[in-house]
């Protein structure tokens, strides 16, 4: 027995979006409290394109008494999620995507949340074979500037834009000088 994932030319998958949500039940009224679209294309679209359509789910949740749920995605994110909205309140990056059940623990005082992260061969995400942890935020901890830009999904599409864009105009400065310095050379003679 073969499993894939039917994906089109782009690595995109071919049924339309949204590819993957996490649903809350409240299994005594019988119905859905809410849905988030968890994880986007950027790890699987060309050039990096972060589209927030979410990722296939193949993965558990771990919820902690604080009322955060976390999981991970095939976009190489582990996220947390407010267990009563549903809405994402953070998102750290993964070497490659996690598609484990993260698991968390306390240690000297801290709590921590940990994932494998290994990818997913049959769905043509990277393999790797890390496990990560990261420290739940101090009372008077913030982000951090990178986390807050470049960490993000689809930080590193508009850093290299960016990155591309002080180049160009770098390079088109230099030769404008160069033109000019030239031009002045040429009168003065």
């Amino acid at each position: 027995m073969t499993r894939v994932l039917a994906m089109s030319k782009l690595g995109l998958l071919c049924n339309k979006p949204p590819w993957g949500a996490m649903v809350a039940v409240d299994l005594k009224a019988g119905k859905i409290l809410w849905r988030s679209t968890v994880g986007t294309t950027e790890d699987l679209a060309p050039l990096g394109l972060a589209f927030h359509w979410g990722t296939p789910l193949v993965n558990g949740v771990a919820i902690t008494a604080g009322g955060l749920v976390f999981t991970g995605a095939m976009d190489a994110y582990l996220r947390a999620y407010d267990a009563k909205s549903g809405e994402e309140l953070w998102q750290g990056r993964l070497p490659v995507p996690g598609v484990a059940n993260p698991m968390t623990y306390l240690w000297k005082g801290e709590q921590y949340v940990a994932i494998a992260a290994g990818g997913h061969s049959e769905a043509g995400t990277s393999i790797g074979d890390s496990v990560i942890a990261f420290r739940l935020a101090r009372a008077s901890e913030g982000p951090s500037l990178w986390s807050r830009t470049i960490d993000r999904p689809g930080g590193r599409f508009a850093g290299g834009a960016i990155a591309a864009f002080v180049v160009v105009a770098l390079i088109v400065i230099a030769l404008w000088r160069w033109r000019r310095r030239k031009r002045a050379t040429v009168v003065v003679v």
